[in-house]
Formats: C-alpha cells, structure tokens, sequence
C-alpha cells in the first residue's frame, strides 16, 4: 500500500499554535468523524504532540501513522480502520 503522505486526506487539522492537551483532543474529535479508511491530516509544531501523545493514541486505536517532519513543524498522517 502507498505511504500515507502520498495519498489525499480527507480532511486537514491546523493545530500550528495550539499548546497540549488540545492538539490530540482536536484529533480525536475530528478522526472520530471520519469514516474507516479515510486518511487525517494533523499540522502541528508542538513536539509532545507530534513525538508522544498522536502517536500514542494512533497506535492504541491500531491506526496506521506517518510523521513527517518538516523544518518547523510536523505533517502527521492518521488513517482510521
């Protein structure tokens, strides 16, 4: 299957600024709207986030993720089953 980066979102979540805990509550809620197989892209520049608490709560659900790290902030990429 191809990288999740390469494939369309269906939807993106801008948490650029946000201080924790919100940048993995605004995931949750907006990953629990989408439906099995749809890709979430996460916009987010606080490293507890992007390195821990995202990735954490992917892999307890048994979500494929896929960080990207760019020069300032992360693209995380979350698909729901």
């Amino acid at each position: 299957m191809a990288d999740l980066k390469d494939q369309a979102p269906a939807a993106v979540l801008d948490v650029l600024g946000k201080a924790i805990p919100y940048p993995l509550y605004l995931t949750k809620k907006t990953i629990g709207k989408m439906g099995p197989g749809q890709v979430l892209k996460v916009l987010c520049d606080t490293p507890e986030s992007a390195d821990d608490s995202i990735p954490r709560f992917a892999e307890k659900m048994g979500y494929p993720i896929e960080r990207v790290r760019l020069e300032n902030m992360w693209e995380i990429y979350i698909r729901k089953i």
